[in-house]
């Protein structure tokens, strides 16, 4: 079995970052945040400027939408801790240093458009949410896994992907043209950050097949937003999912299949034991998964009940749909049907039609193979 330690596999995986990180700029859209802000609704508030104090009656956005870009807003305020866990473990300098800051400056726009939109439209009480910001950042992150650079890689994509999803869905929901195009905006920056990590795992895939395909599964199985340590997140998390922005099918239709399917990790072949052992415990956790989906959907009712405006979930547009997934089969012991050779890219019934395939492995001849410019289109949605 190949192992490579984190120094060594930092070097194997440089080229193909730095060609990944020239996509990027390539393919990525200069966008300025002032321009998707509707700054006429805006006043000037109570304290210095002797304005009007924000009062709950002047929030028009429904609950669930409020919730979700303030949990969505708090996330992205936290980026000075998730700088500092991914140079711990791929460094400031070449390549690698490159796109980490990068990766930040693109980020860091988020939170400043998601804040001006929530002030100047005046749907969240400011103080409050200044409050939550000092404590939530007070408190940092950290990954939840070990600290090896292949559980890292792992996590930043499982989590860009959600994030992802989780903007657009709360754009639909927002029934508000200028919030819905600054959340189309951000999940168009999301998809491409989530296109560059899992791209580079694929090609971590190739480099050491039994150690990403353990450290991805590990990842997958104890997954949490990086939000999850906000206060009153568990109760926010219900009304986001009542209202149908992001819930366990969602993540298990939009998030979890696609990337799988995209690795190709249960079609992967000539694994070693501890390979094939890492192979059969995803198997297991998509069926779990699958299961949690179901047993969410059973109470669905019930959670619109309790939580009160979750039974006005929206409706995507019948080109935006996502397709219902098919479970995964879960392999049986010693069935080796599921390790055949990889396929091709993944069938658009992935649960992302937009997902596109991941760069062939290592590439290294040719470079990596055009993606579909989901950005542009996205751009143009806006």
């Amino acid at each position: 079995m190949k192992t490579i330690g984190d120094p060594g596999l930092l070097r194997e995986l440089e080229p193909c970052v730095a060609r990944y990180v020239d996509r990027h700029l390539r393919t990525s859209r200069m966008w300025f945040p002032h321009q998707y802000v509707p700054w006429s609704t805006g006043s000037d508030f109570d304290g210095p400027l002797g304005g009007e104090p924000w009062d709950p009656g002047q929030a028009a956005l429904p609950a669930a939408v409020r919730d979700a870009m303030v949990v969505n807003l708090l996330t992205e305020d936290n980026l000075p801790s998730y700088h500092l866990e991914i140079v711990r473990h791929v460094g400031r300098d070449g390549p690698w240093g490159t796109w980490v800051h990068r990766w930040t400056a693109e980020e860091d726009r988020h939170s400043h458009a998601l804040r001006a939109y929530l002030t100047a439209t005046r749907s969240v009480d400011p103080i409050a949410l200044e409050e939550e910001r000092m404590r939530h950042v007070s408190t940092g992150f950290r990954f939840d896994h070990d600290d090896s650079l292949l559980s890292a890689l792992s996590y930043v994509a499982v989590q860009e992907l959600a994030t992802r999803v989780a903007h657009r869905n709360t754009g639909r929901a927002c029934r508000e043209p200028a919030g819905a195009g600054l959340l189309a905006r951000i999940a168009a920056d999301e998809n491409l950050h989530m296109v560059f990590y899992r791209d580079v795992c694929s090609q971590a895939l190739e480099l050491a097949p039994e150690a990403f395909i353990r450290a991805f599964t590990d990842v997958l199985t104890s997954f949490r937003m990086p939000g999850h340590t906000l206060r009153g997140y568990g109760a926010r998390a219900g009304r986001i999912a009542a209202f149908g922005i992001f819930d366990p099918r969602i993540h298990h239709d939009q998030v979890v299949v696609p990337l799988v399917r995209s690795l190709g990790l249960l079609e992967r072949g000539a694994l070693h034991p501890e390979g094939a052992r890492a192979q059969d415990d995803l198997g297991r956790h998509l069926e779990d998964s699958a299961d949690r989906a179901d047993r969410f959907d059973r109470l669905r009712p019930r959670l619109a009940r309790r939580h009160p405006g979750g039974t006005e979930r929206p409706a995507a547009a019948p080109e935006q749909a996502f397709p219902t997934i098919p479970r995964v089969r879960r392999p049986a012991p010693g069935d080796t049907a599921h390790r055949a050779a990889r396929p091709g890219p993944a069938a658009a019934d992935d649960g992302c039609p937009s997902l596109p395939p991941p760069v062939h492995p290592l590439d290294r001849d040719n470079g990596p193979r055009p993606h579909p410019p989901e950005s542009e289109n996205d751009a143009r949605r806006t």
